[in-house]
């Protein structure tokens, strides 16, 4: 690095710098002066939740979580550091593909008639700090699933257009974590602005941040730093090497499509859906499930009518209703739907799976349904058949 780079003078050469603690509080302010809302964790009601930050004090320093099926649990971590955590009850979704989204509203005149309004999209200019490399990839699939077709979602689009996405490689995979499984993590690829693995050792607490845009290197250059040293590079190279051998779980080494599509009639089945509750939370939290239904409400007069698009779940039994009835009526149908959809015919929808090993529909299970379990189940109970003569 030069040394106008060096003292946060001149543009970051090769794109890559290191930040302390002052430079990622000065990455928020900056964004926020560029008229960006930002949104990263923060902690919140028990756990670290994603939300509009105002300033990076409200990142979850010294915050790390304990997960398991159907469990999740804050931990002090001694470090201090910011993005020693793992995925959380709420992905990226949450904000580009939101929950409810008003499409119209109606009202009636004096005289009868009705004055329907089409919903104005809001102006949003997002900057998502801290997007782990699987909920990266997720972004991906969410863009394929909203916009990639002949009819793009205008509400998507409208909030992913811009966005300015700050990776974070993962250092601490949890106990559910399987992104090794799904070849998404725990580095980053592709798909960035910014890209930050944070290195917190006797040297100090810093963070290793590269530019994978025009405009990310732009921000970055504008940002107090300093060149990016060997030191740094490695210990954040070592940390992230480190995570990939410590994931909690992972999925059998088949190819998952052909496993699901073989699989259809297996006895496994009715075994997960004796302790399934078809309650939905798996698609909840799942940062790449995106069906939806519409509901229309009035007031008590009858004069004002709304049109609401709200998440949908593929455990609903009203989902597949048609009719004469739903198509899937039983929980095991729902069930295999959901699982063998997720991992298998994603892919001939969208040319790739449906899964990025986040590990969120194991840890917010009532009953700790783990997929990854279930998938290892079912290519035990298909061994037997394909080797049996």
């Amino acid at each position: 690095m030069s040394d106008a780079s060096d003292t946060g003078a001149g543009p970051a050469r090769h794109g890559e710098a290191v930040l302390d603690r002052e430079g990622l509080a000065e990455l928020v302010r900056l964004l926020r002066r560029r008229g960006r809302t930002v949104i990263g964790p923060t902690v919140r009601d028990g756990a670290i939740v994603l939300d509009e930050l105002e300033d990076a004090d409200a990142l979850p320093f010294g915050w790390g979580v304990e997960l398991e099926a159907g469990r999740y649990r804050l931990r002090r971590r001694d470090d201090g550091a910011a993005f020693a955590h793992s995925a959380g009850p709420q992905s990226w979704k949450s904000f580009l593909h939101p929950e409810r989204v008003r499409q119209w509203s109606a009202d009636r005149r004096p005289d009868g008639r009705m004055d329907v309004t089409e919903e104005e999209q809001p102006t949003l200019s997002y900057a998502l700090l801290g997007v782990r490399p699987c909920d990266l990839r997720a972004i991906r699939i969410l863009d394929r699933v909203m916009t990639g077709g002949r009819h793009q979602d205008a509400t998507y689009l409208n909030r992913r257009t811009g966005a300015f996405l700050i990776a974070a490689e993962c250092t601490e995979p949890g106990a559910t974590c399987f992104c090794v499984s799904m070849g998404t993590g725990p580095a980053v690829d592709a798909g960035y602005d910014l890209a930050l693995t944070e290195v917190v050792d006797d040297t100090g607490h810093r963070f290793w941040c590269r530019s994978g845009s025009e405009e990310g290197a732009e921000v970055l250059a504008q940002l107090p730093r300093r060149g990016a040293d060997d030191a740094t590079r490695t210990a954040a190279g070592e940390a992230v090497s480190a995570a990939a051998d410590r994931m909690g779980r992972s999925m059998p080494p088949v190819d998952l499509r052909t496993l699901m599509r073989d699989s259809l009639e297996a006895e496994r089945w009715d075994d997960v859906t004796a302790r399934c509750l078809s309650c939905g939370n798996c698609t909840m939290v799942c940062p790449t499930c995106f069906c939806t239904t519409t509901e229309d409400v009035t007031d008590l007069t009858g004069d004002h009518a709304e049109r609401w698009r709200r998440w949908d779940s593929c455990y609903d039994l009203d989902f597949s209703l048609v009719q004469g009835g739903p198509v899937r009526p039983s929980a095991r149908s729902r069930y295999r739907q959901w699982l063998t959809h997720k991992l298998g015919t994603w892919h001939d929808q969208f040319g790739s799976s449906g899964c990025v090993g986040c590990g969120r529909c194991i840890v917010w299970c009532p009953t700790g349904i783990d997929l990854t379990e279930e998938a290892h189940a079912l290519h035990q109970e298909a061994t037997p058949r394909e080797s049996a003569p």
